[in-house]
């Protein structure tokens, strides 16, 4: 499998390769006191998110549809939101600090996306050829995206106080922090969190207009429906506890971790449920 792809797929290996030697750099920019080193960090990482558009694209052309139908497909494309919200993470707090985690997320999928390898194209089935189809997983990868780096976040907060070596590369200057400002990993989170549950309102809203053309009803009970809906509590929770109840610290993060276990189930974990195949939505491939 490996030596057909990268035979017939090199725009895949590239993409995948980039990411790889993202994380390398990023990792490297830890102990290194050379600029130079971040910066390349964050030009690979530019550069796999480039190519990574150009992979979602080519896939668009070649099947005359969105790409998200497999769950091959949607995990390409869930690489691609986790660096387009890392990019615009890193340049707003102008640290590259979290790069590595990032550029893990983005590289596991693209391994996990070659373990589920599925280049054949096929149509959409009729449930799907909707004009809300697009924006509908646009929206939620993205909101996936933002929680998904916010679970890092959290883990990270959960060692800093407890491994010596993960407080000290919060408090790093030379090569990872581009300014000398101290890093709040929760307030990070936290805004992560909000930027990514206004995304999951957002897809939980077009789903149900979706569902109300295509079956005639808002909400039809569907396995994913149901779960999304779990996840959208979830995250919904964290926000007021944390804001009304001071769920802070480590709290907090262990909610954020729950909340992206729930997020995993609710986007890989749906065909070990027994109500799976009356599903719609639930990836089978």
């Amino acid at each position: 499998m490996l030596q057909y792809v990268i035979a017939e797929h090199p725009f895949f290996v590239a993409t995948t390769a980039v990411y790889a030697a993202s994380a390398a750099f990023y990792a490297a920019a830890w102990r290194s006191t050379r600029a130079f080193v971040g910066q390349a960090a964050t030009g690979l990482m530019a550069i796999a998110l480039v190519l990574n558009t150009g992979l979602i694209a080519q896939r668009w052309v070649d099947a005359g549809r969105a790409p998200f139908k497999s769950l091959f497909e949607s995990l390409v494309f869930f690489a691609l939101c986790v660096a387009l919200v890392y990019v615009f993470f890193e340049f707003i707090y102008r640290t590259r600090v979290f790069g590595v985690p990032a550029a893990l997320l983005a590289l596991g999928c693209m391994g996990y996306a070659l373990a589920k390898w599925d280049a054949e194209i096929v149509k959409l089935p009729p449930a799907l050829q909707s004009p809300w189809f697009v924006p509908h997983v646009m929206v939620y990868f993205v909101g996936y995206a933002a929680v998904a780096i916010a679970f890092t976040l959290a883990i990270i907060q959960l060692l800093a106080p407890r491994v010596p070596v993960v407080q000290k590369l919060l408090s790093a200057r030379a090569g990872t922090i581009m300014s000398g400002k101290p890093l709040d990993v929760e307030t990070m989170s936290y805004e992560l969190v909000r930027f990514g549950f206004a995304l999951l309102t957002i897809g939980l809203l077009v789903g149900s207009v979706w569902a109300k053309s295509a079956w005639g009803d808002f909400w039809v009970w569907d396995p994913k429906e149901n779960w999304s809906l779990v996840t959208w509590l979830v995250y919904g929770g964290y926000l007021h506890l944390r804001r009304v109840r001071g769920w802070r610290g480590d709290k907090g993060a262990w909610l954020l971790i729950a909340g992206f276990a729930v997020v995993m189930f609710t986007y890989l974990g749906m065909h070990l449920l027994p109500t799976a195949e009356e599903s719609a939505h639930v990836y089978t491939q």
